[in-house]
């Protein structure tokens, strides 16, 4: 079994799914690994991202070719990959090493900024019309931190059967030349809760909803209870943790 860690720019696809009526990541490389293999292999990953959702350590696995090191893959699949997909690295794993079920937590981060007249921040963060309270947001943020059940902050299209309850370890909101960067470190993420925990947060430090709000909104575990969702192109999936 193949362990590879990819980064990729989310811009011009539809997410790391395959699907029939647009392009995902999983079918380039999955097209770039057959013409290695000289046959079908499927790729699994970590988990999914939404349309130009970005990457710096997503992981995945494949069945490797006994005649193929593992180094050797590196530089095969970037040779054939856009240049806005990269393997950052390939090692051999465990026979039973699975991407999404062996991993224990993730990280992701999200981007905004106060610059509006850099024309590279717009596929790559989210450029924020007024100033936000720092403070403010981060006294919304311990109220995320820990166990809970995130139904409020989760996409309304998730399985029912599907648990909600997430364990958020960390959530760092920090300043720094005009970009605020949010870093969640939790067990695992629910389809649109990082954006939405985002979103949250950020209408707090524009005074748009109070403190109280954040938990008010946690507490109702009801999918529609809230109405902020951060755009897609601020988000990056970090890191995932394995062992």
């Amino acid at each position: 079994m193949i362990k590879a860690i990819i980064a990729y720019d989310g811009s011009n696809y539809a997410g790391w799914q395959k699907q029939t009526n647009a392009l995902g990541i999983q079918e380039v490389f999955e097209r770039a690994l057959q013409k290695i293999h000289g046959e079908f292999c499927e790729v699994v990953a970590s988990g999914r991202t939404d349309a130009k959702v970005h990457a710096r350590g997503q992981v995945i696995h494949f069945q490797e070719r006994p005649d193929i090191h593992p180094t050797q893959y590196k530089r095969a699949l970037n040779g054939l990959l856009p240049l806005d997909i990269r393997v950052q690295s390939c090692v051999l794993a465990d026979h039973d090493f699975h991407a999404r079920f062996s991993a224990t937590g993730k990280r992701y981060d999200y981007i905004c900024t106060l610059n509006k007249d850099d024309p590279f921040s717009f596929r790559y963060k989210t450029v924020l019309m007024q100033p936000v309270d720092l403070e403010k947001m981060k006294k919304g943020a311990l109220l995320l931190k820990g166990t809970h059940d995130f139904t409020s902050y989760s996409s309304c299209k998730i399985d029912p059967r599907k648990p909600r309850t997430k364990t958020i370890h960390s959530i760092e909101i920090q300043e720094k030349d005009g970009d605020i960067r949010f870093s969640f470190v939790g067990t695992g993420f629910l389809r649109y809760q990082v954006r939405m925990m985002v979103g949250t947060l950020l209408a707090l430090g524009q005074s748009k909803i109070e403190v109280e709000d954040v938990q008010k909104i946690l507490d109702r575990k009801d999918k529609h209870a809230c109405r902020f969702n951060a755009p897609p192109q601020g988000l990056y999936l970090m890191e995932v943790y394995y062992g």
